[in-house]
């Protein structure tokens, strides 16, 4: 079994187009939840949402390849180029790229291309759809296409668990990595899904925010779609000392959980399952965490729930860790969630910084824990974890631990 350590990382979000932007908005507190300028707001119920602005493909892309992708795969590609530069890694060295995973998580795959077709078709009564619509719309586009870009013939695949995803690719890859089964992987979360039918559901659930995304405090009112990417580089821990890489931390362990209960209502024996899964897999003590990346949607249950696990988990140690929701920024990326997160929750352990809780106003007795209300927090941070509990009931949590 090797150790598995992460050398590069690479990002496009509604807070920066690279990752070293992305962080350093998280550590400041920048909210990028706003007014909706993609979609009609008048044909919504609240407009508001966390977009990924300015984003112009063809800087990206020339013509021919960009009418391949939909802006989910394009997002990805993009990141991933960033994450491989980060980490110097030379995939035709030593034949490296020849056992090189690719594992993308996406929540709803290609949903512009999706809902375009669908327009199409349905409004304006045209049968005639864009001959690319599946090579664009499938949610293994973006996997597909890093292989293709960098020439990469190890394991490739999506993950698909809602708002889970990214934390399940990435727990994949740290396995492969890990046995050996690949020699490095290409790994994170991708989610476009800014779309009109996409919006109009999750209204329809009576769960999203008409105000901002305040997770953990009393006046929260739900939660903020968002959008965007993170892609990562995960290898062993000799191969980046052999090459010499800067490594950004060391990826000790995963847990996952089903709840196998209610498919939206979240379960705190089953977060908490999936954390101490974690912590196991990862020999980590739980008096040895300092930090703790929250799912922290915002909405009224998920919020009580995630703390009590916390708490069935840390005990006492729980008053200790500094608990944060970053989604009070960036918005929910749902299946680039966790990968979003994870930019975080690496820039926490690298720079001993906890960031902030955005839009918190007054404590809620359900949820009493230290959140990091308003501004980051200087603090020496061992080892963090990154939650992702999805609908459906499925739990993923990833575990970190600084590289000295």
């Amino acid at each position: 079994m090797h150790r598995v350590v992460i050398t590069g990382m690479g990002a496009v979000t509604p807070l920066g187009h690279t990752a070293a932007a992305t962080w350093a908005a998280m550590r400041e507190g920048r909210v990028a939840i706003a007014p909706i300028e993609s979609l009609p707001r008048a044909e919504l119920r609240y407009g508001i949402a966390a977009e990924v602005r300015d984003f112009d493909p063809l800087a990206h892309f020339d013509g021919k390849k960009l009418i391949q992708l939909d802006r989910f795969t394009q997002f990805a590609l993009v990141a991933a180029r960033e994450a491989i530069a980060q980490s110097g890694i030379d995939f035709g060295a030593d034949g490296l790229g020849a056992n090189t995973a690719v594992i993308v998580g996406t929540g709803v795959g290609g949903e512009q291309t999706h809902d375009e077709a669908s327009r199409r078709l349905y409004a304006d009564n045209n049968p005639r759809l864009h001959p690319l619509s599946i090579v664009r719309l499938m949610a293994n586009a973006p996997a597909s296409q890093v292989c293709i870009e960098h020439g990469l013939h190890g394991p490739a695949f999506a993950t698909s668990s809602a708002c889970a995803s990214a934390n399940h690719a990435l727990a994949q890859a740290f396995a492969l990595v890990r046995s050996g089964a690949a020699s490095a992987a290409v790994v994170g979360g991708s989610e476009a899904c800014l779309t009109m039918g996409t919006v109009r559901a999750w209204e329809a659930m009576r769960v999203m925010a008409d105000d901002t995304c305040r997770p953990f405090c009393k006046q929260r009112r739900g939660m903020v779609l968002g959008e965007g990417t993170a892609m990562f580089v995960l290898e062993t821990l000799d191969n980046a000392q052999r090459r010499g890489a800067t490594i950004l931390a060391e990826f000790a362990g995963a847990g996952m959980s089903a709840d196998a209960g209610d498919i939206v209502f979240p379960s705190e024996a089953g977060a908490a399952m999936a954390i101490s899964r974690a912590l196991t897999d990862a020999k980590l003590g739980a008096d040895s965490v300092d930090y703790v990346n929250a799912h922290g949607t915002g909405t009224p249950g998920n919020d009580p729930t995630e703390t009590k696990a916390i708490r069935r988990v840390f005990g006492a140690h729980a008053n200790a860790l500094a608990v944060s929701s970053t989604k009070s920024m960036h918005g929910h990326a749902l299946g680039a969630a966790g990968a979003i997160e994870l930019v975080a929750t690496i820039g926490a352990l690298r720079d001993g910084i906890a960031p902030p809780t955005m839009g918190f106003i007054d404590a809620d007795p359900e949820c009493d824990l230290d959140y990091v209300p308003n501004a980051a927090r200087d603090m020496p941070i061992r080892a963090a974890l990154s939650n992702s509990f999805a609908f459906g009931g499925l739990n993923a949590v990833v575990a970190l631990r600084r590289f000295a």
